[in-house]
Order: C-alpha cells, then sequence, then structure tokens
C-alpha cells in the first residue's frame, strides 16, 4: 500500500469517527489542540501525520489509537474489516531480511516495546529470503500460500543485495503487493530514491541508540496497524 494510500484511509478514519460525533473540523482542532487547516489536510489525506498528532486525535475523537486506525475508511465506530479477520490478521507474520543478529535482536525487543506481537521469521541473507519469498532451496517444501504480509528488509546484505531482493520481488505477480520496508544504516540518496521508484512503503535509517531505535519501530508500529488487513490474491 502506497504512502498516499494510507494518509487517504487514515483521514477518512479521522472524519468518519468526527462525524459520528457531530462535530466540525473546528471543532476537532479546537478538542485536539490542533490547527482547522491541518484537520482538513488530514481528512483529505494530504499530511503524513506525526505519532504525537495521532494520539490528540484519538483523544479528541474519545478512541483509542488503535481503533482510530484499524477504523480505515470504515462507517463511524465500526471496524472495516469482522472480527474474524481482526484475529487472523494477528497472527500475520513479518519476514525480517537482517544479516546482523545485534540489529535482529535489537529489533525484536523495539517490537515487544511497541506492541507488535505478530510472528516474526528471521532470514540472514540475501539468497534466503529470495528462497523463503520463492519457496526454492531449503524453503522448496514450504507452501506459497504462507506469504509474509510485511517484509522489513535490510538493504546490506550478504550473497544477494537488499536492493535486488526488493527488484525481484515488487517484480513478481506472487510478492508485488507485499508491503515492504527498508530498514536500514544507509544513508545514500541513490538508495533511497531506488527503494521509492520500486515501491517501499518507508525507508527508515536505523538510529545508533536504543531509544532512538524504539522510537523508530514505534513508526513502524502504527504502519503496521493501517496495512495489518487481508490481502487480495
Amino acid at each position: 500500500m502506497a504512502l498516499s494510500q494510507i494518509t487517504s484511509r487514515f483521514g477518512a478514519s479521522v472524519r468518519n469517527f468526527r462525524h459520528g460525533l457531530g462535530i466540525s473540523q473546528e471543532a476537532l482542532a479546537e478538542r485536539a489542540d490542533l490547527h482547522r487547516t491541518y484537520i482538513a489536510d488530514i481528512e483529505r489525506g494530504a499530511r503524513n501525520v506525526t505519532l504525537k498528532s495521532i494520539e490528540k486525535l484519538a483523544g479528541a475523537l474519545q478512541v483509542s489509537v488503535a481503533t482510530l486506525l484499524v477504523n480505515t475508511g470504515a462507517e463511524p465506530g465500526r471496524s472495516d474489516f469482522d472480527a474474524g479477520e481482526a484475529a487472523e490478521a494477528k497472527t500475520r507474520d513479518i519476514l525480517m531480511v537482517e544479516d546482523d543478529q545485534d540489529d535482529v535482536e535489537l529489533t525484536l525487543r523495539a517490537f515487544k516495546q511497541a506492541r507488535i506481537t505478530n510472528p516474526v521469521r528471521v532470514v540472514h541473507d540475501g539468497k534466503e529470503a529470495l528462497d523463503y519469498l520463492f519457496c526454492t532451496g531449503r524453503y522448496a517444501r514450504r507452501s506459497p500460500e504462507g506469504r509474509p504480509q510485511l517484509i522489513l528488509l535490510d538493504l546490506n546484505l550478504p550473497k544477494v543485495s537488499g536492493l535486488e531482493v526488493l527488484r525481484r520481488v515488487k517484480a513478481d505477480s506472487r510478492t508485488a503487493t507485499i508491503p515492504v520496508v527498508v530498514l536500514t544504516t544507509s544513508r545514500s540518496v541513490a538508495d533511497t530514491e531506488e527503494c521509492e521508484r520500486l515501491g517501499v512503503e518507508t525507508y527508515i535509517v536505523k538510529p545508533p541508540d536504543f531509544e532512538g531505535f524504539t522510537a523508530a519501530v514505534q513508526e513502524l508500529g502504527m504502519f503496521w496497524l493501517l496495512i495489518d488487513q487481508p490481502l487480495k490474491a
């Protein structure tokens, strides 16, 4: 899902809950201590909203952050997928492609603090990632139906680079719809632009300390709530 789709869906959620309360954009802005123009931009899907603003909006709309994020495009007070689908979504797995075990452990710790409880499958190089995704090599007996719902991809990988993994994922109809989040130490403008061209959902540069890393993963957690919906075949 592209960033524009995510912001549009979030804007629809804010608008639906506001309508459910029967309040104007001005009233919501006052309740949330935000500018009225900012609220209008959010509802139009024209703003990439910060965590702090999401928390303010949830409080002003009298719902939890999770409810505000999950109820994207639904009727006020209702989820856009039923309880059975929600339970299924909670078990959806994340494929982490990371060769540095310290970074794996750091990410899993940050996931725990951000309350991301989805199962995480870790592979340690680009070749293993491709084998896992396309059910080849050591994963030849793996069911192709068990595709991950999110790929968390480092770029600096042995055997096959992260960029090449991304190219193959987005070029194949079986995997092209899987959201990919790049989590890397690379600050290269060329890497960033190529990832955007290939269609990554977001590009996160790994902060050097655990506190910064946790904050980055919390941002990822908000993103995950928005995309953690059943994918269409």
